[in-house]
């Protein structure tokens, strides 16, 4: 049975990396994209086109997205009840003390920068999918209905 990741990111190049990075983890992991914040709080509240999405049990966050960003889509999650149990990892090029502050203050998991290049992202990746999705004890919770 595979894990459900919902990864929101505007970086069509990072989705990419994501992906391959993912393959290369040979985790079960079944991974969701969406594009922004809008996007990706209409995934978690399975509205319109996400009516059947599966409730992710881990959500990758980029900060800095059109329309709602980063930070916005965290505050709305945690607000949440439904919503604010599932560990939200950032997952963003930026190294702003503020950026790292704000993710905290807003109840983020964890605060992580990419790494530009492709080893080093492989292995973040690698490394941060291993300690959520086999170390981690994650709640079990149904699907809303």
């Amino acid at each position: 049975m595979s894990t459900e990741v919902l990864l929101i990111d505007d970086s069509e190049g990072d989705v990419r990396l994501t992906r391959e990075a993912l393959h290369e983890s040979r985790l079960a992991i079944n991974l969701s994209v969406a594009t922004d914040g809008v996007d990706g709080l209409a995934y978690l509240r399975r509205e319109g086109i996400h009516a059947d999405a599966p409730r992710p049990a881990l959500i990758l966050l980029d900060l800095n997205m059109p329309r709602m960003d980063g930070r916005e889509l965290l505050a709305c999650i945690k607000a949440d009840a439904t919503l604010r149990s599932i560990p939200v990892v950032i997952l963003t090029t930026s190294d702003a003390q503020a950026d790292v502050e704000i993710g905290y203050e807003l109840q983020a998991s964890c605060y992580l920068r990419k790494p530009g290049e492709w080893e080093g992202f492989a292995e973040l990746m690698k490394n941060t999918l291993d300690f959520w999705l086999t170390k981690v004890k994650l709640p079990q919770l149904t699907q809303r209905v």
